[in-house]
């Protein structure tokens, strides 16, 4: 079954951290990515560009509007995602944790994917027809 976990931080805190300790951060993911690859568990996903790069569009009354920014003011922000093949919540659950590791500044969503006859869930895994 197909999962997207979301990944939820404080931006600001995210932002106010040196570029050296955020690429450390990324980095400290490395080795659980390369093992979801290796088991091809994993199907997609990457961070986000910060909320202030985001347009918003909504149908009020009859209009489409076009808003600058997020579409709510929240504590976190979505920061990233990733879309994996897991045996059940419990595995995604395993996933999702193994991108977590000792940081406290990120929290994480676990949601299973909808599917629907002739829409593809995710990305085509690579050299697969």
């Amino acid at each position: 079954m197909k999962y997207m976990l979301l990944t939820y931080l404080d931006e600001k805190a995210w932002l106010a951290l040196p570029a050296e300790e955020q690429e450390r951060q990324m980095k400290a993911c490395g080795p659980h990515v390369e093992k979801l690859l290796r088991t091809s568990k994993l199907l997609a996903g990457g961070p986000l560009h910060p909320t202030t790069t985001a347009t918003t569009l909504r149908n009020r009354e009859g209009k489409r509007m076009i808003t600058d920014g997020p579409f709510a003011e929240t504590r976190e922000q979505l920061g990233g995602y990733t879309i994996v093949e897991a045996d059940d919540l419990d595995d995604a659950i395993a996933i999702a944790a193994g991108f977590l590791g000792e940081s406290t500044l990120a929290s994480i969503e676990v949601r299973p994917i909808l599917t629907f006859d002739g829409t593809p869930a995710a990305p085509p895994r690579v050299g697969s027809s």
